[in-house]
């Protein structure tokens, strides 16, 4: 299978970034865009919401579904599956992009971030797995896809920021368990992390980065795309690299994909430097 045309795509935190360009790509073959994010009204500090993002769906061939939906809140994830499934007819692919970020250490991060992360990362990738499986279960060719680095136990990607590479370890670990829960199911769960750091809003959080150092979200959706279209049963429980995936499918031009062609560009957190 190359195209996601006619499949139905539930994606936390698609108003931007990177799970707008997800969904943006997905949307080019003609599949279902489920929007399920916060954002509903304008904010001048981090522009996009879902009825942008369905606006950008629709323009580029997708069909849309803007649900304003918080993720740490189980009955409104409950009831954005349910809607999600009656309005397209099912879910076939949960991309767990949504994530909150808090770069500082023990010292240095307040509880309300800290429990921010964990629902919103390690328990918000659960719930959302959890509502759709039902849906998951009848679909042709179901896959989850966590946005989420390659599982570590090292020390140096925990210092800097315990609390936040707690909370993105547990989406991994969601990975992890997931697909081989679900591997009797015919369910692919994998995981996928950029080999750069991305340009979008969250680079704010990062010091001493420009955009310039950054790839542009596409190259994180054009190998998601890769993975979605895989059949479900032959490729599960990866931990996928963006351009490790896209050298598989016969890409060898990166440069299209930086902010500045040519500028040395820095490697994403829990990544060593090529």
């Amino acid at each position: 299978m190359s195209s996601l045309a006619g499949k139905t795509l539930f994606i936390t935190g698609a108003s931007r970034g990177i799970g707008l360009a997800i969904a943006r790509r997905a949307a080019r073959d003609g599949a279902n865009i489920v929007i399920a994010a916060k954002s509903a009204v304008s904010n001048p500090k981090l522009p996009g919401t879902i009825h942008t993002a369905a606006a950008e769906i629709e323009a580029a061939g997708g069909h849309a579904l803007a649900l304003q939906v918080d993720i740490r809140e189980e009955a409104e994830v409950v009831a954005a599956a349910a809607r999600a499934a009656e309005h397209f007819g099912g879910i076939d692919i949960v991309v767990n992009n949504a994530s909150a970020i808090w770069l500082a250490g023990t010292e240095g991060t307040p509880m309300k971030r800290f429990d921010l992360m964990h629902q919103v990362n390690t328990r918000g990738t659960f719930l959302v797995t959890q509502a759709c499986l039902p849906y998951l279960k009848k679909a042709a060719n179901p896959h989850v896809l966590m946005l989420s680095p390659p599982p570590s136990l090292d020390p140096k990607w925990f210092a800097p920021h315990v609390a936040y590479t707690i909370a993105k370890m547990g989406m991994s670990l969601c990975v992890l368990g997931m697909s081989a829960e679900f591997a009797p199911l015919g369910i692919a769960v994998n995981a996928l992390w950029p080999r750069t750091v991305i340009a979008t809003a969250a680079i704010a959080m990062i010091d001493g980065v420009t955009a310039g150092q950054c790839r542009r979200p596409e190259i994180v959706a054009d190998a998601a795309h890769a993975i979605l279209t895989r059949p479900a049963r032959d490729y599960t429980g990866h931990f996928a690299i963006d351009d490790e995936v896209l050298r598989e499918t016969g890409v060898t031009d990166f440069d299209q994909y930086a902010v500045e062609p040519g500028t040395d560009l820095l490697p994403d957190l829990f990544l060593e430097r090529p």
